[in-house]
């Protein structure tokens, strides 16, 4: 085994996905520091290599990436259930993205060194899993950990129930290659890759008779309308952030908040006869959803034991029988791991660990984490300024996520260079929308207007609303 080979940087970053890139690209643009970046995969942006190849971004693409390359042209969609939004980038343009942001910016910068293929083991060691080269970094500031959400994909994870020999059962990776050899197929999982699979499979085709949906939780969607980026969206997105500061402000209790938002069409389920528990900040249009209603054969409230040939065990013991060639479609993977709750600062001694400040844009936070980081000294004031907040599992920790947020947004704007940066940078959805239309018309101004008087009261509310649903109090 030879000796390991001793590197230095500034910054040892751990993972090249989108938060590694985020955090690393505004550092470039902030500092004069040097970075090694350390990844498993071969190419930056993480997960993202993983992806089903039908998978596009929830979130329209003006604001995903790193701040200082556009993704996507700014297209509005003319076509399909995105039509007539800001574009949503497909997988295969987010890993292209990515790597083309490493090769034409970090690379050339000379103050980036970037090691694909490489396991880190801690303590700044490494080693290639393509060879027996091993490498010890000499770290001058900080090790910085990129892989805080341990995202899962279909394609990585180990699925938790049993599969019978001779059972087709694929990850959805696969399915554009598998599909025309099946006639009846069946979702596995209730989340929004179960969704994009359902989606996928009536637009090419597929009877919605001819699917079943094995759904353990039915989720509330957040409406794609009111995410809108654009000065020609400043009612839709300003003005439902307005609606939803006074729904929040007036509601009695988490259901009747969920309620009052559905009626103000800021969220959305699937199933009206259904309500959800779940909330993952799935983001859809009102034409997926009228799509994926389509499909009536749906299995609730049940997991999936084992997939058995002509029939599927579920998790309360009972059975549902099957076509014989049924292709089973696994979503059950969960985007990152909601069960285990780590509450970690962002920013310790020789560490920063990428967390979300604004739930749930984690470019947007490791961005605005390397802009702390470059311009702040004070270790408590870091963290004062980059309070991590738990992504959301069910609609009462969404309550808490929002007004966290707001919570951070105050003292955002309470910092004077942070609020300069944020008044400019694209990873902030709202941020240019509100400068250049917030009062160009009347209407506009009352909106704002709605927003900052209902902001207050909407966050005490959310603090009482969430305190009771959990039976206890909640801190601030």
């Amino acid at each position: 085994m030879p000796n390991p080979v001793t590197l230095e940087a500034d910054y040892l970053v751990v993972g090249a996905g989108a938060v590694g890139m985020a955090f690393v690209d505004t550092m470039l643009t902030e500092t004069d520091a040097s970075f090694l970046m350390v990844d498993r995969h071969h190419m930056p942006g993480g997960h993202w290599n993983d992806a089903y190849p039908f998978v596009r971004l929830h979130q329209p693409s003006a604001y995903y990436g790193v701040n200082s390359t556009d993704l996507g042209s700014n297209r509005i969609d003319t076509s399909g259930p995105n039509e007539g939004f800001y574009e949503l980038a497909s997988g295969s343009e987010v890993s292209t993205y990515f790597e083309k942001v490493m090769r034409e910016r970090f690379l050339p910068s000379g103050r980036v060194q970037f090691y694909p293929m490489c396991n880190y083991s801690g303590d700044g060691a490494f080693a290639s899993l393509v060879s027996d080269k091993r490498y010890s970094v000499h770290v001058r500031k900080k090790t910085v950990d990129g892989t805080f959400f341990r995202t899962s994909v279909p394609s990585t994870h180990t699925r938790p129930y049993a599969v019978d020999d001779g059972v087709a059962c694929i990850a959805p990776n696969e399915l554009p290659k598998h599909a025309g050899a099946h006639k009846t197929y069946a979702i596995l999982g209730g989340g929004k890759t179960a969704m994009d699979t359902g989606v996928w499979l009536m637009g090419n085709g597929a009877e919605p008779e001819a699917i079943t949906w094995v759904v353990p939780r039915d989720s509330w969607l957040v409406n794609r309308e009111g995410t809108q980026p654009g000065a020609e969206f400043f009612a839709q997105s300003m003005g439902g952030f307005a609606n939803q500061l006074e729904a929040m402000r007036d509601a009695t209790s988490v259901d009747d908040l969920f309620e009052r938002l559905e009626k103000v069409g800021q969220m959305i389920r699937i199933d009206p006869d259904t309500w959800p528990s779940m909330f993952h900040f799935a983001t859809i249009s009102e034409g997926e959803v009228a799509q994926l209603h389509r499909i009536k054969n749906k299995i609730k409230g049940r997991r999936v034991a084992q997939v058995q040939s002509g029939e599927l065990v579920l998790s309360d013991g009972t059975s549902v029988s099957m076509p014989p060639d049924t292709l089973y479609i696994d979503c059950t993977a969960s985007a990152v791991p909601f069960s285990e709750v780590r509450k970690i600062p962002v920013f310790q001694p020789d560490k920063i660990v990428l967390q979300a400040v604004r739930a749930p844009l984690v470019s947007f936070s490791a961005a605005l984490i390397a802009f702390v980081e470059a311009h702040v000294e004070n270790l408590d004031e870091q963290n004062r300024l980059c309070s991590p907040i738990e992504l959301a599992d069910t609609p009462e920790d969404w309550l808490m996520c929002f007004a966290k947020n707001m919570i951070n947004q105050k003292a955002w704007g309470e910092h004077p260079a942070l609020r300069r940066w944020l008044s400019s940078i694209r990873l902030d959805p709202f941020a240019g929308m509100v400068r250049a239309a917030a009062g160009a018309t009347p209407e506009n101004g009352a909106i704002m207007s709605r927003i900052g008087q209902a902001s207050i009261p909407a966050v005490m509310n959310l603090h009482k609303l969430a305190a009771e649903a959990k039976g206890g109090s909640v801190p601030a």
